[in-house]
């Protein structure tokens, strides 16, 4: 009887250490109760096989090892336990130690469904804007209004981190981020496969930050609590690119990637030239508090290009003021920035940085941006943003033709509602208003229904 008994036992122990990767897919919590529930019953197992060694004696040598097993399986349970309650009290769920090192794993998935309608004609399948509003994109002058329905969920984002310890209170930190929108590939027939990009990849080290990021020039903590990818775009400098930065105490200090935008003389298709010598120089300065903050940048650029005249190269210059003012939970968001050839900061580069002349010389074009937006708590979970946005363009009709865009304009305003602190739901209708220096003009009315779940 009491070898019945232990042969079942010894059974119900294979039984369970066979069971353990089921555990692999549960969250930690479930994991944890599992965990615990094992343990107690591995204990339980203990107490039968001692009680069978001690009816049976010493003499039965594989009851005895049966028993150290089960004891180590006990011991090795009880540490994966305790390492699940460290996991669930530590402050970033994400987050994984290894030695000196900390592993951080983030981002989140967005899905947007928009109804978008155009006065000034078609928008081409594969038009970004159907993704998110680009100012410069709006068709004007059509015959006809259109009506498009869109479904995407490309604005879905996951970033990778780390810092590693290197001593005497240092360390050193690295970022990298990816997400779906404007590269190349995939459709919408089958399986709306499309192609990931980088967004960020950079190093931090004390006071220097080294790779790709916002640039310096653009102030991220302005940007309205918009639905839309951007929302303010016409109004915003908005720009990503390789860098090397400088930080110390409200100065930061930035060497960055530049890149020339220019319309030919008379008009037509965008030239985009790499031929600087210098990079493109930014300072900024931030002041903050409770009560919100203040930023003010400046950049530094040459416009260059190499035509049948040789190289030509002209100055770019800048200035970008932004903030955020709080009003108890509600805040007010705003930026103004101007400067002659600042396009490829501003709008999207609704305007290029610079004209040909008649000679092949480069004039500069003026381009100027602004924005205002209001958030509004209703209650703890209900919020609302309104924003104002609008870009103008000082354009030089006689060199670059009256097809340009000469002004652009926009209004947002949103409900929000933040289901719990990962998961939030919206809606957001946008009217929009483009104009050429020719006067022809096309307005975009869009309604967006957006969920998002940060992780």
């Amino acid at each position: 009887m009491m070898g019945r008994t232990l042969k079942q036992t010894l059974m119900v122990l294979i039984v369970v250490l066979l069971s353990a990767p089921a555990w692999a897919d549960a969250d930690a919590s479930e994991r944890e109760r599992a965990l615990e529930a094992r343990v107690a019953e591995l204990e339980r197992m203990v107490n039968q096989l001692m009680i069978a060694r001690a009816g049976e004696g010493d003499t039965h040598a594989g009851t005895s090892a049966a028993v150290r097993e089960v004891r180590r399986e006990v011991d090795a349970v009880a540490e994966r336990v305790a390492a699940v309650e460290a996991e669930e009290s530590s402050p970033a769920a994400a987050e994984i130690v290894r030695g000196a090192t900390r592993f951080s794993f983030g981002g989140y998935l967005k899905t947007d469904m928009l109804w978008s309608r155009y006065s000034g004609g078609s928008v081409g399948a594969n038009s970004l804007i159907r993704d998110f509003r680009i100012p410069g994109l709006i068709p004007v002058g059509g015959d006809s209004s259109t009506t498009d329905v869109d479904f995407h969920a490309k604005e879905s984002r996951v970033n990778f981190g780390f810092a590693h310890e290197v001593g005497q209170g240092r360390e050193v930190s690295g970022f990298v981020e990816l997400d779906f929108l404007v590269g190349p590939g995939g459709n919408e027939r089958i399986s709306n496969s499309y192609t990931t990009r980088i967004r960020h990849a950079f190093l931090r080290y004390e006071n220097w930050l080294v790779g790709q990021y916002w640039s310096t020039f653009f102030n991220v903590g302005a940007l309205p609590d918009n639905l839309d990818f951007i929302g303010p775009t016409e109004g915003t400098v908005f720009a990503r690119q390789a860098q090397i930065r400088y930080t110390k105490g409200p100065w930061e200090l930035a060497i960055e990637n530049p890149e020339t935008t220019l319309t030919p003389f008379g008009g037509g298709s965008r030239i985009v030239t790499d031929t600087a010598n210098i990079p493109d120089v930014v300072a900024r300065y931030t002041v903050g508090g409770d009560w919100g903050n203040f930023v003010v940048a400046g950049i530094g650029r040459q416009l260059s290009v190499d035509s049948s005249n040789g190289v030509e190269r002209i100055t770019g210059l800048g200035l970008s003021l932004s903030g955020k003012i709080n009003f108890g939970r509600d805040d007010l968001r705003w930026m103004v920035s101007g400067g002659p050839g600042i396009g490829r900061y501003l709008g999207l580069n609704t305007a290029n940085d610079a004209v040909f002349d008649a000679d092949g010389d480069l004039e500069a074009i003026d381009a100027f941006g602004a924005y205002l937006a209001y958030r509004h708590f209703w209650a703890d979970q209900w919020r609302s943003t309104i924003t104002l946005s609008a870009f103008s363009a000082d354009n030089d009709v006689n060199l670059t033709g009256m097809g340009v865009t000469k002004d652009v304009y926009s209004g947002l305003a949103n409900l929000i509602y933040q289901v719990n602190p990962k998961l939030r739901v919206g809606m957001e209708y946008t009217y929009s208003r483009r104009e050429t220096e020719a006067g022809l003009s096309g307005n975009m009315n869009r309604l967006q229904f957006s969920s998002v779940y940060a992780f």
